[in-house]
Parts: structure tokens; sequence; C-alpha cells
């Protein structure tokens, strides 16, 4: 059975890209309209319990969503890919790098969280554990990792997203693998190419956050913090990041 899937370009170079724990394949705003699709084949996947797999069964566990994109690409029949990762994701395209080493082209993680534990105080715990069930809880999650400075509006929407477009059980799964993610020795010192992009109102997973979970692991790893965006940069500032990731993706791998 096919893993759903939407596909923006036709370019010679297949890039997996992976959601974060509020999204989705089509949970991205405008960002996809801005890559390039005549240097890139850009992949954009659902996880189990997400999107178009919202009935799909699963145990949400990093192994399980890193194995379902290395099987998309093999239904694409690529040998090689790069893959991109927002906020969880950023973990599951850490252990796609994990599973399948030499056929990772280059790895982008956006607001990522990483392959070590992500620490919580008493009150945080409270907070993201107790957003399954609660929207309110969702809520204070959008507004607090952008920092407070962006409408209501806006941020009810990406709470509705999150609440329509995937199962609670999911959710609450996805948390326990992404928090306590920890396998930073299965990638570490690998030479792919890395690029990491942070929102500069990002308080959880900015630019200091990274500077400790992702760049150390990766020699060949560049930071780019994004103005005026917080945890959401596809949302907050959808051209610039596209402008950002199409520009390492071709200093990556030169003319395509």
């Amino acid at each position: 059975m096919s893993i759903a899937h939407h596909v923006i370009g036709s370019g010679p170079r297949i890039v997996l890209v992976t959601h974060g724990w509020f999204g989705s394949a089509a949970g991205w705003g405008p960002f996809p309209d801005y890559l390039d699709g005549d240097a890139f084949t850009y992949v954009f996947t659902d996880l189990r319990g997400y999107g178009k797999r919202k009935g799909e069964a699963g145990d949400q566990s990093l192994a399980e969503s890193a194995g379902d994109i290395i099987a998309l690409a093999d239904e694409f029949g690529t040998a090689s890919f790069s893959v991109i990762g927002h906020s969880m994701g950023g973990a599951v395209a850490q252990k796609v790098l994990a599973l399948a080493p030499h056929r990772v082209e280059a790895l982008v993680g956006i607001s990522p969280v990483g392959s070590m534990p992500t620490p919580f105080d008493n009150d945080g715990h409270a907070l993201f554990w107790g957003a399954p069930e609660s929207r309110d809880n969702r809520y204070s999650i959008v507004d607090l990792l952008t920092g407070n400075r962006n409408t209501p509006v806006w941020i009810n929407q990406i709470v509705d997203f999150s609440q329509e477009h995937s199962t609670v059980e999911a959710f609450g799964r996805a948390l326990d693998a992404w928090a306590n993610s920890d396998f930073a020795d299965e990638v570490r010192g690998n030479e792919v190419p890395v690029l990491v992009v942070v929102g500069e109102h990002d308080p959880a997973l900015g630019e200091e956050t990274v500077k400790q979970t992702w760049l150390p692991l990766f020699p060949n790893a560049r930071l780019e913090v994004i103005a005026n965006a917080g945890h959401y940069p596809m949302f907050e500032a959808p051209v610039n990041l596209a402008t950002v990731i199409d520009t390492f993706l071709k200093g990556s791998f030169g003319p395509t």
C-alpha cells in the first residue's frame, strides 16, 4: 500500500519532508509555493495517525516514522534522498539518517527536536502532556513557541488544524517519542551536509538550543536564524525559509 503523500515539483533530486507535532503533510502554509520544483521533487509525508493517515494504526515511535519515510523513498525508486523535518520531524529526520546513513544526501531541521531527550520542568511537563486532551494547552504551546507575538486568529487556526488532522492517541504517543528521543550516538560525526533553521523568537527550539542538540553532532552543519519568526517559519516567514532551504540544497549538490 502506498504511503500517503503529496508532491511539489518534478526536479531530479528527491527531498522527503516530514511535519511537526501540530502539523501534517498539508500543514505547511504558503511555504511549498516558493520551493524550486524544477531543481527538486519535494515529497510531503504524513506520519501515522496524522492527515491522510489519520486512521492508520501505529505506535508513533521514531523508528516507525523513519522507516515509513525510507519506505516512501523506495516507492519513488530512489537510492538517495534528502530529508527535511520540522519540530518533532527533526528527530524523525535524524532517525532516518541513523537507519539509512548512506542514503541521506542532505539533512534540514526546521525548529527541530534533536536526538537527545528534551528537558521539561514540572509546569512544562503538565502543559505538554495535557495538550492531547486540552485545546487550551495546545493554544498556549503555539503562543509560547512563537514568542507571544502573533494574532490569536492564526494561533487558533494552527490549533484547530492539529485537532482536525491528528488523533488524540497519535498526538500523545508522538509526544512521548520525540520528547524522549535518545540516539545521538547513532548519528554523531556523520559528515552529511546539515542545515538547521530556527526562528529568532522561538524560546524552546531556537538558536541556543540547537547549538547544544544539533550543531555538535555534525561536522558539516550550519545554522540560519530567520528574522520575524518563531517556531513556525513556514507560516511566519515562508519566502525566507524556502529561499534558505533551496539555496542550501543547491549548494550541497552543485548544479542539478
